[in-house]
């Protein structure tokens, strides 16, 4: 996004996490709700079109969606919504980008005030990992001619009784309504918010073995005080990084010896 949308989207951010410091809202039921609307704003081109349109006054465009709304979700997401459509955006999609990432955020939050924001951010990252070892797996959830209905179905059996409540609502939405992404795409969009609410950078660690705690408590540090942010670290095993560890954080790739890199980190550190 850019411009206005990013703008709006920013002040749209600040205003759910200040809904959701409340503990009498409820962020799961949030959640689920700005994706209902996602839904029908994504089906519905000519209306979010109307709700986006510049000409049209910021207040006579909250008072439609309050109509469109009313007795469909809370007051509570009525609210988020209209404070949405006041504001401008640059294309009338930017606007159901941003309801679905606040209605994903929401979830999160959510996890966050159960304690469980870490074991959401690690199971993302490992079903992530099993789509992409699974080629199976990933044309099942990707089949344009499966239904939602059997695609959650699919995830219930897979995540059901055996991921948080809030991974498995957040994976079902995206495979379910993918709204043009791919598989991958979207759930390192969703990891990487999982990670902002702590404000945290992540880094996809890959070693030929398991590493062990200390290692990881070492590297997390290293690179913190690298990036200059806290980092949560995503770990998997390749038996084909031989004696080595590959980290990538963003764009960054660094390869090399487990020791050898984290004396390099050091040394980049000091000087």
């Amino acid at each position: 996004m850019n411009g206005a949308s990013r703008d709006a989207l920013a002040a749209a951010r600040e205003r759910l996490d200040a809904l959701t410091d409340s503990p009498s809202v409820d962020a799961a039921q949030l959640a689920d709700e700005l994706a209902s609307v996602t839904v029908l704003l994504d089906r519905e081109v000519s209306l979010r079109r109307v709700l986006t349109d510049p000409a049209q006054a910021g207040e006579a465009k909250a008072e439609l969606a309050g109509r469109l709304l009313a007795g469909q979700v809370s007051g509570t997401t009525a609210d988020v919504v209209a404070g949405l459509v006041r504001s401008r955006w640059s294309r009338s999609r930017d606007l159901v980008d941003s309801i679905e990432e606040l209605a994903d955020t929401a979830d999160l939050t959510a996890a966050q005030r159960a304690g469980r924001l870490d074991d959401v951010e690690d199971e993302l990252f490992r079903f992530g990992r099993i789509v992409a070892s699974n080629t199976g797996l990933r044309a099942a959830l990707t089949d344009r001619g499966a239904t939602a209905t059997a695609k959650s179905e699919l995830l219930r059996s897979l995540l059901g009784g055996r991921a948080d409540a809030v991974t498995e609502r957040l994976v079902t939405r995206l495979v379910t309504a993918p709204r043009g992404r791919s598989l991958e795409s979207g759930l390192e969009s969703l990891s990487k918010l999982a990670a902002g609410r702590r404000s945290r950078m992540v880094a996809v660690v890959t070693s030929a073995v398991p590493l062990s705690e200390p290692q990881k408590q070492r590297l997390g540090a290293a690179l913190a005080k690298l990036y200059g942010r806290p980092m949560h670290l995503n770990l998997d095993v390749d038996p084909e990084v031989i004696g080595g560890i590959r980290v990538q954080v963003g764009d960054d790739v660094i390869n090399g010896s487990i020791a050898d890199r984290l004396e390099d980190v050091s040394r980049r550190m000091a000087g």
